[in-house]
């Protein structure tokens, strides 16, 4: 590991020797390039070049120890090993960490995708609180929010609704939300005070840009609507809302969420290639064994993933077994809790199987 380190602490001096040459800084490409991947390789190169400090400072420390020291010395420099071998017990594990294969989306923006599924209208209700939720953390987070497209009921449920969060690092935190999520409560529409259980289900895909995928105007078909509200009514004359379909696959993505036609579908082909984009990672991804797959995943949608027990105030994560009784909080964006125990079993995973 040391060698790797070694070949990447000389790579990031490279990137500092070529972000000053003349030629790299007027070309915004390989700027850009150039920063991003000397960016991504910071905390590792700082991590390593603290452990190689503190080991210099413990070898020292234990070569004092050989001296004739008085009491009060002896025992500074016991002191002084003793933080210096945690120290370095904790860059050690750090950088393992850091050492881990990066996901090459991690960076990126995310679509976001919510529907109600089973329960009709309380599945719906509650696909609006998951909304919440992840817009209040994101608020929290310094993301931007943007919303792509809705359809409520007439209750201000959402049967479906569509966003996109922008933000750096969206991706590596969000994307454990993606699979079906389990609601237990009494429903605003339970008469007799009884507990019902719905789902709804939730789609976390990583941004893709122009040069991840390509569409072309002859394989897709644009049209045109007027924008509907709850229950399906016409909200406007004009026809703004696009629906553009892509005819080699058959995915379809809509907006109607923008003023102008052009802004809805400027919107639609960025869901529409975001899609295709997740399709073809979703494919990949099944390739790889079952036995490799992680148990915390980020791909089956399906999959029943958490539950909220309101009842009880209890929020409950399945892949991990981590429950927490402050649904409150959680339904309120407090949900990095939640996240970081993910990355962390993720990270574990990945360890044990000594990638």
């Amino acid at each position: 590991m040391l060698d790797k380190l070694q070949a990447l602490a000389d790579r990031y001096d490279k990137l500092s020797e070529l972000l000053c040459d003349p030629d790299v800084a007027s070309d915004n490409k390989k700027l850009r390039e150039y920063s991003k991947e000397q960016s991504d390789l910071q905390p590792t190169y700082d991590a390593y070049n603290e452990y190689k400090q503190v080991s210099e400072d413990l070898e020292a420390a234990k070569e004092m120890q050989n001296e004739k020291l008085d009491d009060e010395m002896r025992e500074m420099v016991k002191m002084e090993i003793d933080e210096l071998s945690t120290r370095q017990k904790e860059l050690d594990e750090l950088i393992r960490v850091l050492m881990l294969p990066k996901d090459p989306n991690d960076d990126k923006n995310v679509i976001v995708e919510i529907r109600g599924a089973a329960g009709g209208d309380e599945a719906a209700l509650f696909a609006a609180d998951l909304y919440r939720m992840y817009t209040r953390y994101a608020d929290a987070q310094g993301w931007k929010v943007e919303l792509m497209d809705v359809n409520t009921n007439d209750l201000g449920g959402f049967k479906e609704v569509v966003f996109m969060i922008n933000g750096r690092g969206a991706y590596s935190k969000m994307k454990y939300e993606s699979g079906a999520h389990r609601v237990q409560r009494i429903p605003t529409t339970e008469s007799g005070g009884r507990i019902h259980t719905s789902t709804s289900t939730v789609a976390v895909m990583p941004e893709a840009e122009d040069f991840d995928i390509e569409i072309h105007d002859k394989d897709i078909r644009v049209d045109t609507f007027c924008s509907s509200g709850a229950g399906g009514q016409s909200v406007n004359t004009t026809k703004s809302a696009v629906r553009v379909t892509h005819v080699p696959t058959g995915i379809v993505a809509t907006c109607q969420d923008g003023k102008s036609q052009n802004s809805n579908k400027e919107k639609a082909l960025q869901v529409l290639r975001t899609r295709i984009f997740d399709m073809k990672r979703m494919e990949e991804e099944a390739k790889i064994s079952v036995e490799r797959k992680s148990k915390v995943g980020t791909g089956d949608r399906s999959e029943r993933i958490r539950t909220y027990n309101f009842p009880q105030s209890r929020v409950t994560d399945h892949r991990i077994g981590l429950t927490m009784h402050k649904l409150d909080q959680v339904m309120n964006g407090e949900i990095e809790e939640i996240l970081s125990a993910l990355t962390i079993a993720q990270q574990t995973e990945m360890m044990e199987r000594g990638e």
